[in-house]
């Protein structure tokens, strides 16, 4: 009984400890990078660990290493999505005392810019939201796809928002995106975009936060219509969903049911290695796709497992075949922008 409650303890002191990088994590722009991947590597060999004195050499390791985590010089700053007593909620979340969820009930959504050089044209914008309940899957998800989308030319933008069913709903994860979505087309003329030149990118239950966008807030839906005490704003006046999807191994599940009443499907890019479960839902959502008009382009990838996305910044380079998306998401992306500018 003894052992049991030990190691009920120790887990209860990772939790907590680890729940206070979070934030580290997702302001990955801020810190040095070097830094940022080795407290992600103790994290991850925290949870693989079985024997509990090494657990807490690790846990020791880690914690130091965290609280000794100094910004950079120049750190950019969080952009907020909504005004102090302006977010629209539907979820009653008040206590995270047993460290369930990454974010605690005053979590604020914000993102950060990562734009291109001054001087140089972008291909157009690029929202990026990482998987899981993001923590320390921004760090490859997030961080390194907005460095990589710069790469390819594009402004990125790194989304933290309220995430999916941990625990918000679609209607309020769906409006964080929205609401993101409206302030890059607001600030198109400065960032040298057109507003009709921004997609969103998902990973895993990313790309349920990008469809759950698609759903209540295509088309002519406004934020009111799902949440009929939000008072709008100059922001409510642009559209609030992308104009293209990357959907990264995050398609909805097998068997969910999808309203697409009022709905305005952009055209959508799937990525998903063949050793993921997410094929299994891909291969159900496709046909339904397909059925109501959505124009879809898929790629899937030999041998892959689930959660590639960007994981090269840990030194990962197992699945070099996974990381052709980027390129394919590129030409999709071009190929979108440039029927919009036509329009």
């Amino acid at each position: 009984m003894e052992d049991k409650n030990s190691n009920n303890m120790l887990k209860k002191t990772i939790a907590e400890e680890r729940l206070k990088a979070v934030p580290f994590f997702e302001d990955a722009p801020c810190y040095p990078v070097e830094e940022l991947v080795r407290m992600w590597r103790l994290g991850r060999q925290l949870e693989a660990e079985t024997d509990n004195k090494t657990c807490m050499a690790q846990l020791q390791e880690f914690c130091m290493l965290r609280d000794s985590l100094q910004k950079k010089e120049n750190a950019p700053q969080r952009i907020y999505l909504w005004p102090d007593g302006r977010m629209p909620v539907m979820t009653e979340y008040e206590d995270n005392s047993d460290c369930r969820y990454n974010h605690n009930p005053d979590f604020r959504p914000y993102l950060y810019e990562m734009l291109l050089p001054e001087g140089k044209e972008p291909k157009g914008a690029v929202v990026v939201c990482a998987g899981g309940d993001h923590g320390d899957c921004v760090l490859s998800e997030g961080y390194q796809t907005c460095l990589d989308f710069n790469e390819m030319g594009y402004h990125s933008f790194l989304l933290l928002n309220r995430t999916n069913r941990r625990p918000w709903t679609g209607q309020e994860c769906g409006a964080d995106v929205a609401r993101a979505i409206r302030m890059i087309r607001a600030s198109a003329g400065r960032y040298g975009i057109r507003e009709n030149q921004v997609a969103f990118a998902g990973f895993s239950n990313g790309g349920l936060t990008g469809e759950a966008c698609i759903r209540y807030y295509s088309g002519t839906q406004r934020t009111m219509d799902h949440f009929p005490d939000y008072m709008e704003d100059e922001l409510d006046r642009y559209y609030g969903a992308p104009d293209a999807f990357l959907c990264i191994y995050g398609p909805r599940y097998k068997g969910a049911a999808f309203d697409y009443t009022n709905v305005v499907y952009p055209p959508v890019f799937f990525a998903v290695g063949r050793e993921d479960s997410a094929l299994d839902n891909l291969n159900a959502v496709l046909p339904d796709l397909l059925a109501h008009g959505v124009e879809t382009e898929v790629h899937t990838f030999a041998g892959v497992p689930h959660g590639q996305g960007g994981i090269t910044i840990v030194g990962e380079k197992t699945y070099p075949n996974f990381q052709l998306w980027l390129q394919l998401a590129d030409v999709f992306l071009q190929d979108v922008f440039q029927r919009q500018r036509q329009k």
